[in-house]
């Protein structure tokens, strides 16, 4: 697997910190992911191989967590509630406007690389539905409307890069 030195460090690190090797599955599986942008085919063989643990063992737990991506992504990652509470007030309309406006279809890059849209699970605001995580910030009451501003934001700030 191809990490930088520094994730390689706080791997090695972060391993101390449990007194069976087997816990520290989680904190790897994060830290390999936050290099990469996702975790490659490889990542359950070589997490396996550093925690003395079965491939497959490692295989569970990257299935089992949707947060865990195992396919890249687009530059900005952008995430629809799909619970109760905001399906109720328009998060399926909210989701279908930002696929729209991104020409892309849910967990795919869009044909410019910009963005990937997700149907998620809970993300914890449910009084202000329907609610959309950009990346790692949170907006609230996205409507078709908002969701069409916000992608323009998005637009805007891939031009000015």
């Amino acid at each position: 697997m191809n990490l930088k030195p520094e994730t390689l460090s706080r791997i090695d690190e972060v391993i101390t910190h449990y007194p069976v090797k087997r816990s520290a599955t989680l904190p790897l599986l994060h830290l390999i992911q936050e290099d990469v942008g996702h975790l490659p085919e490889s990542t359950s063989e070589w997490v396996a191989a550093k925690l003395d643990l079965q491939p497959i063992n490692v295989l569970e737990v990257i299935t089992f967590y949707p947060m865990f991506r195992q396919k890249p992504i687009g530059r900005r990652h952008i995430k629809v509630c799909r619970t109760l509470s905001c399906a109720l007030v328009g998060g399926y309309k909210t989701c279908e406007a930002f696929e729209a406006e991104f020409n892309t279809r849910r967990g795919e890059i869009s044909p410019d690389g910009e963005v990937t849209v997700d149907f998620v699970e809970c993300l914890a605001s449910c009084g202000t539905a329907p609610v959309v995580l950009i990346d790692d910030e949170l907006h609230e009451k996205v409507d078709v409307a908002k969701a069409k501003h916000l992608s323009a934001q998005i637009r805007a700030e891939a031009k000015s890069r």
